[in-house]
């Protein structure tokens, strides 16, 4: 098939479109066709055919497309850098534990733009299995919402409030499985054989047990094992994270049209961001750990080409947490550079920032952003302190040894320091998930927690108090200034929200302490923010102020690399951005010390008289506790 027989059969299900619209339209579908039809023909056999169907799913969904959708989607095309601007930031939150339901999450529309925030990403709204559901990535329906949150209507509607306050809601999309009570698993489970090969079934062990010679166990202490016994099925089907959820065969070209469908029908809603939940996982290949296979990207590349066609104000956000040598791909490399998501998440840039304020020495920090693969520069990363997840302590052998620790020795002294049972710590964390074969812990805990506020304030030292917050500032000027991407603020850091011990009251959380940094969002300490010398309003206005800053500063557009400068101090960060309108070099102090100015490395840069753009005044003499500088040369 030809990209005017593609265009042919799409227009079908649209009869009665204007010129214009079609002649924008034609331009889209041209401009896209090759890249979809290179990651179909890398997957299925079938293209041609298959072409046909994905030209019908596009057309249908554009025939019920919004017009003020179809507006934006021209505006998109026209500021394809939009998700890379400077002022671009984010937030995090789970819609009940932020505001109740969905109509509340549109009340409190003026507090996100209050703080700046253009981007809001609403964890797992959709349907999932009744019980024990992964915190609700085990969706039961695509197309429903949970009950208690409200309806689609209500999401339409939210949407729609926080596209006209310049907001843009990001929602997550699992595409490595669903519920075993999903329609699809529903049909496997009566019989109906179009709808067992959507998922992966074996009627023994033989071919499972091959797969597990390689396989890890992703929740070892929980759900060990990748393969579940379904008495229904009368087979082993593949259940990578839990039995009650079944992994999709993406093999099956019907499970492509299906999401695509899903995706298109979500964004006709108003959803402008997926995050594109355990992609890493939706290929298996024998032999492999079943990650970061290679038509892992090309089914991203298919899916994003298709999407731009339909619905070009949408951006796709890779939930990868994989290692450093593999996370590039999610962005795009070799024939796919540029193709696949327009984001992913700099895991990295998190760990280390934690490491860094562990051992307030700064080479491992350094050496692992010098080794990090450039991005394309028409995609940015997703970076963040916290998130609703455990931190993964990866940190790699490589690095760890070319500073002269040992790789394993670190990780064990971050979790014991995170936990708290490391001599001098400041933090109040959690261990998740050890794993016994290799001795490596994950942690939990609110970022205000684990840099040091819980304890502080049970001592009331007005000192270590002062000192957590500055920490904690420090900590999130670091992923706010290091501009390669969307800043991500975590619901409740904003105001320095605890652990919160509670969750093992509620059956439902009590065996997954992750619950201990999902809190309820507490609105009473929400107000405290607007009372000068709290807490509350140090945090929330000093991170107001980093965002402020990010936003009026052109160097911190995404599409320019951030590159650390090795420099003598090892309690100093130093992160230079090129940018035609001048080099910027940020200095972050990782410790609790005053600390000499690093001049030298500054005029290396050609900075000679520097200019803080967070303060907007010149740069001090030296380096107070945790002080965080943007660094320029003097404005004229």
């Amino acid at each position: 098939m030809d990209s005017r027989s593609f265009l042919d059969h799409l227009l079908e299900e649209l009869p009665s479109l204007e010129v214009y619209r079609s002649l924008e339209l034609q331009a889209r579908a041209k401009r896209y066709f090759a890249e979809l039809c290179e990651g179909l023909a890398a997957v299925y056999p079938e293209t041609p055919a298959l072409l046909e169907q994905v030209a019908r799913v596009i057309g249908r969904n554009l025939a019920e497309r919004p017009q003020e959708l179809h507006e934006l989607d021209l505006v998109r095309i026209h500021t394809p850098d939009w998700f890379q601007r400077p002022e671009m930031c984010g937030y995090i939150a789970y819609a009940d534990r932020f505001a109740g339901n969905l109509r509340g999450v549109t009340e409190r529309i003026p507090y996100l733009k209050e703080l700046g925030i253009r981007y809001l990403h609403l964890l797992p709204l959709l349907l999932p299995r009744e019980g024990e559901n992964d915190g609700g990535y085990a969706v039961a329906d695509y197309r429903r919402v949970r009950p208690d949150l409200g309806t689609m209507d209500d999401l339409e509607a939210l949407c729609t409030e926080l596209r006209r306050e310049g907001i843009s809601l990001c929602l997550d999309l699992v595409l490595n499985h669903v519920a075993r009570e999903h329609p699809w698993a529903q049909a496997a489970r009566r019989g109906d054989p179009r709808y067992r090969a959507y998922f992966y079934v074996y009627p023994d062990r033989t071919i499972p047990d091959q797969y597990e010679r390689t396989l890890p166990e992703i929740f070892p202490n929980f759900a060990p094992g990748n393969f579940t016994w379904d008495e229904e099925l009368k087979g082993w089907v593949w259940t990578t994270f839990n039995s009650w959820q079944w992994d999709v065969n993406w093999s099956n070209p019907r499970v492509f049209l299906e999401y695509l469908d899903l995706i298109l029908w979500l964004a006709n809603r108003g959803v402008e961001v997926f995050r594109l939940d355990a992609i890493a996982f939706i290929w298996k290949r024998l032999g492999t750990n079943c990650q970061n296979q290679p038509e892992v990207h090309a089914l991203t590349q298919a899916l994003r080409a298709a999407v731009r066609i339909g619905a070009p104000a949408v951006a796709f956000k890779a939930e990868a947490i994989v290692a450093p040598e593999d996370l590039a791909a999610y962005l795009g490399t070799g024939r796919h550079y540029g193709k696949v998501s327009e984001l992913a998440y700099h895991n990295t840039l998190m760990v280390q920032v934690w490491s860094s304020l562990a051992s307030r020495d700064t080479r491992l920090f350094t050496q692992a952003l010098q080794r990090f693969p450039q991005k394309p520069p028409s995609t940015a990363w997703a970076t963040y302190l916290r998130c609703h997840d455990d931190i993964g302590w990866a940190i790699s052998d490589t690095d760890a040894a070319a500073v002269g620790l040992s790789g394993p020795a670190h990780r064990r002294f971050l979790s014991e320091f995170y936990k708290g049972e490391f001599p001098g710590s400041f933090a109040r964390g959690m261990h998740f998930q050890e794993n016994p074969n290799t001795g490596d812990r994950r942690t939990s805990g609110m970022a205000a927690s684990l840099a040091g506020l819980e304890a502080a304030l049970e001592s009331g030292h007005p000192r270590l108090i002062s000192l957590a917050i500055e920490r904690l500032l420090l900590a999130h000027a670091v992923i706010i200034g290091h501009g390669e991407g969307i800043p991500l603020i975590y619901m409740g850091d904003e105001l320095g929200m605890l652990n919160d011990y509670e969750y093992a009251q509620e059956p439902a959380h009590q065996d997954d302490n992750r619950w201990l940094h999902r809190p309820r969002m507490d609105w009473g300490k929400a107000e405290r923010r607007k009372q000068a010398g709290t807490v509350e309003h140090r945090l929330f206005q000093g991170i107001k102020a980093l965002l402020e800053a990010r936003a009026r500063t052109p160097q911190m557009h995404a599409a320019f690399p951030t590159r650390p400068l090795w420099q003598p101090n090892p309690h100093l960060l130093l992160l230079k951005r090129e940018h035609p309108q001048g080099v910027l070099v940020q200095v972050y102090n990782f410790s609790e010390q005053e600390q000499p100015f690093p001049f030298e490395a500054l005029r290396q840069e050609g900075i000679v008289q520097p200019f803080d753009c967070i303060t907007q005044a010149p740069a001090p003499a030296y380096l107070r506790p945790y002080e965080r500088l943007w660094l320029i040369q003097h404005p004229l």
